[in-house]
């Protein structure tokens, strides 16, 4: 056997004083004093055999190695089946020894007063913790668990044992009307989604667990925000947020995110296609460090592709990602590069180095504001950097090109969307030429992105606000980053070359909702606790964003959240023309360039900032 702990061995030194006590209670009972005592000493032997037999059919089964304090049903019945066959063996060792002193009615009723003493004493030790426990923990937070199901039993469970979980369990919800009323681990099931407001108000709740995974997405989201709009702090257990791959273990349990509250149906895809695609081939990735790229290099790895080269210029986030990458998956052949898009030559000593197979193509500046400020680095990152990708791409032989696009580029009204349609017409226009398939998938805002809402808005309400909007009116389409990634990959498989795919964004969601509810979260009330402060639209700013251009038409795929986009034609020597317009400006004012790209981009409308403040004032006033 293997060395047991000084509690084991202080268990094992009780369970032999439990037989001793069991048989000397039984004498003295039975017997007067004298002759009890008399019989004692002349079955000492048997008692003592019983007591060793107790001892090593309990090591056996190793109950020495239990922690009582957490022990769980399944652990008590291997004590309990323990000490029945230690009584059965003890029993028929009794009858083969034949001592006169100790016959079969008193050594059963002596084995079964040991049982009893052995089961009885590791419960006390249970019980002692738990009531211990309860009167040191005064600070306990009284937590309201939504859920009755397993989530929430092993929650309850965890409780018990884990002194991290500072709380104190007021009662349960679910909507399960069979089991109002009842008690689970200690917790009583006092109501349904609907008494959600009134129990948190009656019983001085101070957090919400929620304790669901088996829900479809709109009956999570509706669940959700019912809570959050208790005013009450919410918090989610962590096994929901990995799909719950261990439903016992809960290292933590964190706060809820405003992902939580979208509604967003889960991606189905279809991963067969998605490997043959990948799988053993060079995979180029530009922009590699940026909240996109990154994502899309944790996806494709999954697919083992022969070579993932990573690019980026900027080294922080590129060196971070090929840590994680590394350590992940140590087997992986994974190249880390420095390179500008910009760079031609850099480009194409990449290229012929490593001859990519497959080329996403995420780099680009992105920042609506800091582009229309800088519209020169816009043209000289976006377009001319797409440019310069692509013709490698084409050049060497590569045999697909994925540009990551976006909502802005419909009907563009700032330079970043412009650029970015730019790139989408660069793409197209290739494809006429190539044998490489080039294809663009155009989606909107994703959460939690370098330069999204959510992270500022956190960052105001940690500081105490004001929380800035620029308008009451404001509306956007959200995505999460790993959607966004899976999508692009589903729709890279898909590509015949010179299709614009654009994701389905579901519902536009209200920016000015959007920050009430990130308030919400954060147990204060908005206008009161934390104001939301409207500035004005930025420059170049729309108020709703199109995903599809209107002499685009949609065709579907067979993927339900993909579309395409129909192309519009251009000739290469257009191209060309409409690149070297671009490139004979890129160094001179803002103005200019502007103008250039709304002649490039037929699509393109500046607006009149006077216009647009006015109309501004006009909308805000009113509100």
């Amino acid at each position: 056997m293997k060395k047991i702990n000084m509690w084991s061995k202080i268990l094992g030194i009780f369970d032999v004083a439990f037989c001793f006590f069991s048989y000397i209670v039984l004498f003295f009972f039975i017997f007067s004093w004298k002759e009890g005592f008399v019989k004692f000493c002349g079955g000492i032997g048997i008692v003592a055999i019983t007591s060793l037999v107790y001892f090593l059919v309990l090591a056996w089964f190793n109950i020495y190695r239990t922690n009582w304090v957490y022990a769980n049903s399944r652990e008590y019945t291997t004590l309990l089946t323990a000490c029945t066959v230690a009584a059965a063996v003890s029993i028929v060792l009794g009858l083969i020894a034949g001592n006169e002193h100790i016959y079969l009615k008193i050594n059963v009723a002596s084995n079964i007063v040991t049982t009893a003493l052995v089961c009885a004493f590791r419960f006390f030790l249970r019980i002692s913790y738990n009531i211990t426990r309860t009167k040191d923990n005064t600070d306990a937070k009284k937590a309201l668990i939504i859920g009755a199901g397993s989530l929430a039993m092993a929650f309850l469970r965890d409780l018990q044992n884990n002194e991290k979980l500072n709380y104190e369990v007021v009662g349960l919800i679910d909507d399960d009307e069979n089991k109002i009323n009842i008690s689970l681990h200690g917790a009583k099931v006092l109501g349904n989604r609907f008494d959600i407001d009134r129990i948190c108000r009656t019983m001085a709740v101070e957090e919400i667990i929620f304790a669901i995974y088996s829900l479809d997405n709109k009956s999570k989201t509706e669940l959700l925000d019912i809570c959050s709009n208790t005013g009450k702090k919410v918090k989610i257990l962590q096994s929901m947020a990995s799909n719950l791959g261990d439903i016992g273990s809960f290292n933590h349990i964190r706060d809820i995110d405003i992902e939580d509250l979208l509604e967003r149906d889960p991606i189905i895809l279809d991963n067969a296609l998605i490997q043959g695609d990948i799988f053993g081939k060079t995979v180029l990735v530009t922009g590699a460090g940026g909240s996109i790229g990154s994502e899309l290099c944790r996806q494709i790895i999954k697919y083992n592709p022969e070579k993932l080269i990573i690019l980026d210029i900027y080294e922080n986030s590129l060196y971070d990602l090929q840590n994680e990458l590394e350590e992940q998956y140590p087997s992986q052949n994974i190249v880390a590069l420095i390179a500008s898009v910009r760079d031609k030559t850099r480009l194409d000593i990449v290229f012929d180095r490593h001859n990519p197979d497959i080329v996403f193509h995420a780099a680009a500046h992105k920042h609506v504001p800091l582009m229309e400020n800088s519209p020169c680095e816009a043209i000289k990152n976006n377009v001319l950097g797409t440019y310069n990708t692509a013709c490698c791409a084409k050049d060497f032989g590569a045999k697909r090109f994925v540009l990551i696009s976006t909502d802005k580029a419909v009907n563009p009204t700032n330079v970043m969307g412009a650029s970015k349609r730019m790139c989408e017409m660069i793409i197209q226009t290739l494809q006429k030429n190539s044998e490489t398939e080039f294809v663009a998938v155009r989606f909107g805002n994703v959460l939690g992105s370098n330069g999204s809402v959510i992270p500022r808005f956190k960052k105001q309400i940690e500081n105490g606000g004001p929380v800035t909007v620029t308008h009451p009116e404001i509306t956007r389409f959200f995505m999460t980053i790993p959607e966004a990634a899976q999508l692009v990959l589903q729709a890279a498989a898909y590509a015949n070359g010179g299709e614009i795919f654009v994701l389905d964004m579901g519902k536009p969601v209200k920016i000015y909702d959007l920050a009430c509810k990130m308030i919400t979260l954060s147990g204060f009330v908005p206008n009161r606790d934390i104001e939301i402060k409207f500035t004005g639209l930025r420059p170049g700013e729309k108020l709703y964003e199109e995903l599809l251009m209107n002499e685009e038409g949609l065709l579907k795929t067979k993927h339900n959240k993909i579309f395409i986009g129909k192309p519009i034609d251009m000739e290469i020597e257009e191209l060309e023309d409409k690149l070297s317009r671009l490139k004979a400006v890129v160094n001179t004012n803002g103005d200019e360039i502007k103008k250039i790209v709304a002649e490039v981009v037929p699509t393109y409308h500046i607006f009149k900032r006077e216009k647009q403040e006015r109309n501004e004032e006009a909308i805000l006033s009113a509100n």
